[in-house]
C-alpha cells in the first residue's frame, strides 16, 4: 500500500539535494554540536530558535528584506560601492545565511566571534552616496535600518509559509530577542515589539527613495541562479514569495505591478504548500544540532512554550 510517507520521501530527498547545492555545509567552520550545554545568545525556548528554523520563511523572508533595504540611498551606497554583489550575489546570500544561523544556533562564544567580525568589516565600509552625503556602515541607525528589515522578513516568512501556529505574543519575543544581535553591532533605538517596528516603518518612510540604483540591484536580483536544479524556476518562486511578504508601502514605493502582486501571491500559494517537504528533508540541520548540543528535542522547533 503507499502511504503519504512513500510519496513524501522522494520529494525530501530533491529538496535536501537543492538546499544543500545552494547553501553547503560546513564553509562557515562553526561546530554547532559543542560545547555540550551552551545555548548561545537565545537557547532553546526562545522565539529566535523557532523563526529562524523554518528555511522557506527565512530564505523569502533574507529576499524581502533585501528589496526593502533597496530603498534606503546611504544603506544602498555602502552595498554598491563595496561589495561585489554584481559577480557574487549567491556569495552574499550565502554569508549572510551563516551570520544569522552562527548568531542564532552557535555557541555564545563562536557568536560573539562572528560579531566582532563583522563589526570590523562595517568599520571599514564607509563613501559617500549619489546624492553626496557621508555615509558609514557602522552608522548606529543605518545598522537598525539592516536590522529592522531582516527581522521583519524573517518574522513575516515564518507566519506566511512555517504553518506553525504562534502564540499571541510571539512576535513582540521575536524583535526583543534578535535586537540582541544589532545592539552588539553597534544598533541603537532598536524596536523590539510589533508595534514599535510598525512605528518605526512609519517614521523612516520619508527618508527612503526607488532609485536607478534600487532598479539595478533588482536587476542583478532577478537573473541570480543559484547552483541548483530548475536555476530560474527556484529563483522566482523564492523571489515572488519574498515580494509577497513586503507591507503595502513598499510594495507600492517599490512601482509593482498588478501582474507582479499575482505572481507573489502565486508564489506563497505554491511555497506554502511545499514548505513541510523542507523540514522533512534536513532533520539534521543547523537548528536540530543545536538542539542536541543542549539536550532539547528537536520537536521544540515546531512547538510554541
Amino acid at each position: 500500500m503507499i502511504t503519504l510517507r512513500h510519496l513524501t520521501v522522494p520529494v525530501a530527498t530533491q529538496v535536501r539535494r537543492w538546499v544543500l547545492s545552494a547553501f553547503p555545509r560546513g564553509h562557515d567552520g562553526i561546530d554547532y554540536a559543542h560545547p555540550a550545554g551552551d545555548p548561545g545568545l537565545f537557547g532553546p525556548e526562545s522565539a529566535t530558535w523557532r523563526v529562524h528554523a523554518d528555511f522557506p520563511g527565512m530564505l523569502s523572508g533574507g529576499l524581502c528584506a533585501l528589496m526593502l533595504q533597496v530603498l534606503h540611498p546611504l544603506a544602498l551606497a555602502g552595498v554598491w560601492d563595496h561589495s561585489n554583489f554584481r559577480d557574487d550575489l549567491v556569495g552574499r546570500l550565502r554569508r549572510t545565511t551563516a551570520f544569522v544561523a552562527g548568531t542564532t544556533y552557535a555557541s555564545r562564544a563562536d557568536a560573539e566571534q562572528l560579531i566582532a567580525r563583522v563589526a570590523r568589516i562595517h568599520a571599514q565600509v564607509r563613501g559617500k552616496a549619489a546624492d553626496g552625503r557621508d555615509y558609514a556602515a557602522d552608522d548606529p541607525q543605518l545598522l537598525t535600518w539592516v536590522h529592522v528589515t531582516e527581522a521583519f522578513g524573517f518574522l513575516q516568512g515564518y507566519r506566511r509559509y512555517a504553518r506553525v501556529a504562534m502564540p499571541d505574543d510571539a512576535a513582540d519575543r521575536y524583535y526583543g530577542e534578535v535586537k540582541r544581535v544589532a545592539e552588539r553591532l553597534g544598533a541603537r533605538d532598536v524596536p523590539a515589539s510589533e508595534r514599535e517596528v510598525v512605528e518605526y516603518f512609519a517614521r523612516v518612510q520619508g527618508a527612503l527613495a526607488f532609485e536607478q540604483r534600487s532598479r539595478e540591484v533588482l536587476a542583478v536580483l532577478a537573473r541570480i541562479r543559484l547552483p541548483v536544479p530548475a536555476a530560474g524556476l527556484s529563483r522566482n518562486l523564492f523571489l515572488d514569495a519574498g515580494a509577497a511578504l513586503l507591507p503595502d508601502w513598499a510594495t507600492t514605493m517599490l512601482g509593482r505591478t498588478p501582474l507582479q502582486r499575482a505572481r507573489a501571491k502565486l508564489a506563497a500559494g505554491v511555497l506554502h504548500t511545499l514548505s513541510p517537504m523542507f523540514r522533512a528533508a534536513l532533520p539534521d540541520g543547523v537548528a536540530p544540532r543545536a538542539c542536541a548540543r543542549v539536550g532539547a528535542p528537536p520537536e521544540i522547533l515546531t512547538r510554541w512554550p
